[in-house]
């Protein structure tokens, strides 16, 4: 190398020069909605140990969770409020009916998986939407699990009670 970098303005001419894009000018992914011959998209939502199958569809807002209204499903409003929170932040709420399994785990870690799973199909249906729901944090698995019981412990961290005599 002959010509040394001695300062910002020379490497960005060696950069232009090599023919390398600069890193800030990324292409934008331009991705194509992902749907079946129903119309419907598809997505597998996990939260702790639930896993939920999910279908997301255009239609009126019914949201059915394996085979129940979401009102008969999840009975604490908090949880329908977390199944739901996708749609307000795509900014498309009432404009889907969703229809999903769900296995596995308590209500809260089902209700996670629901939404986590909602969150995938939307922007499987509408790739305009992927950057909000990614913002907030929707499309990212939470991978938060009950850490396992060691032996010599009541539980994962707790032990028996120490008895000095």
């Amino acid at each position: 190398m002959s010509d040394e970098i001695r300062s910002l303005e020379d490497l960005k001419d060696a950069v232009e020069a090599e023919g390398v894009a600069p890193a800030a000018e990324e292409e934008v992914i331009h991705r194509e909605p992902v749907r079946d011959s129903l119309n419907r998209s598809y997505a597998t939502g996990k939260r702790k140990d639930a896993v939920a199958r999910v279908w997301v569809m255009p239609g009126t807002g019914k949201i059915i969770v394996n085979k129940k209204d979401i009102d008969a499903y999840f009975l604490r409003p908090v949880l329908q409020m977390v199944v739901r929170q996708p749609f307000g932040v795509a900014g498309v709420a009432g404009q889907f009916d969703v229809m999903c399994t769900v296995k596995g785990g308590g209500l809260s870690g089902q209700a996670g998986a629901v939404k986590h799973g909602i969150s995938q199909a939307l922007a499987l249906w509408d790739p305009q939407v992927r950057p909000a729901l990614k913002r907030a944090g929707f499309l990212t698995r939470d991978s938060r699990v009950v850490e396992r019981k060691k032996y010599g412990k009541r539980k994962a961290r707790r032990s028996f009670q120490f008895s000095k005599r």
